[in-house]
């Protein structure tokens, strides 16, 4: 028995090539994503979902947080900020200070772009409440174009990035076996009061606000796709009653790297025991 996901047959010689040497792994990109969540009067805690077009070269048809690959601007150090300092991200991630300040802008930069939910303020203390209209959506597309900085983008609107806004929730890395790796933190924020979350993504074709244990049990039914850290994250968060409750939580940042093995001459991706009870074993 095995517990985690059976891999397709085509992928045995993969594992094989990579575990011998023979095949060096892709690098993994640093990324970042964010779990935007909300309380309902009447569902509860809620969490902010994306369905990846079918079309995606990574992870189609799953159903993913906001979130995205760090871009070489996001370490700008002229960029507004408010909150906790990279040094002290850093010491959340185990990162150093320059990376942890490109996680941070590029976690709030690409939720903007998916969702247009921004976590920033004309000051440290305050939140933008209010996204839409076409003056947004075209510095959206801007920031998308890469025309205008994450950073230029802020100063243009007289902002600054709220850090505080977010907290640290978890670190994956995609597995050596795959053909595109990430290396992905993760974070928790609280949904704006004012704003609203929407579907402006072209890799998205569906978006919900669902409860995190719905959503475990639709994924564990087969009913959405899920890749692991998603269905793990989630699976945690439905432990938690409100919003308040997420981001109070203590939390020990742990660096997930599911393994691939050949095991009776079938390949499977061993999961933790976290994650893996939601999957059929082998």
């Amino acid at each position: 028995m095995v517990n985690g996901l059976k891999l397709p047959p085509q992928l045995r010689e993969r594992v094989e090539d990579i575990r011998a040497g023979r095949l060096e792994p892709v690098p993994a990109r640093d990324a970042a994503t964010v779990v935007v969540l909300r309380d309902h009067d009447r569902h509860g805690l809620q969490a902010f979902m994306l369905r990846r077009v079918r079309s995606m070269a990574f992870a189609p048809g799953a159903y993913v947080f906001p979130g995205g690959s760090v871009d070489p601007r996001d370490a700008d150090a002229a960029l507004g900020w408010a909150g906790p300092s990279p040094a002290e991200w850093g010491r959340a991630f185990k990162a150093d200070e320059p990376l942890a300040r490109e996680l941070v802008c590029a976690a709030v930069r690409e939720t903007f772009e998916e969702t247009l939910v921004l976590l920033a303020g004309p000051t440290g203390e305050t939140v933008v409440d209010d996204t839409r209209g076409d003056d947004w959506e075209a510095d959206r597309q801007a920031l998308l174009d890469r025309s205008r900085s994450f950073a230029g983008f802020l100063e243009k609107r007289g902002l600054v990035l709220r850090s505080d806004l977010l907290r640290p929730w978890t670190h994956w890395i995609t597995p050596t076996i795959e053909p595109k790796r990430y290396d992905t933190r993760f974070f928790v924020a609280a949904m704006p009061e004012g704003q609203r979350a929407r579907d402006v993504s072209t890799e998205a074709d569906q978006v919900a606000w669902v409860r995190p244990e719905e959503a475990v049990e639709r994924a564990s039914n087969g009913e959405w796709f899920m890749l692991p850290p998603t269905l793990a994250t989630l699976s945690e968060l439905a432990g938690y009653a409100t919003v308040a409750d997420v981001l109070a939580a203590e939390r020990e940042i742990v660096v997930h790297e599911p393994i691939a093995e050949i095991v009776d001459g079938e390949a499977y991706l061993v999961l933790p025991e976290t994650v893996s009870q939601y999957y059929p074993k082998g």
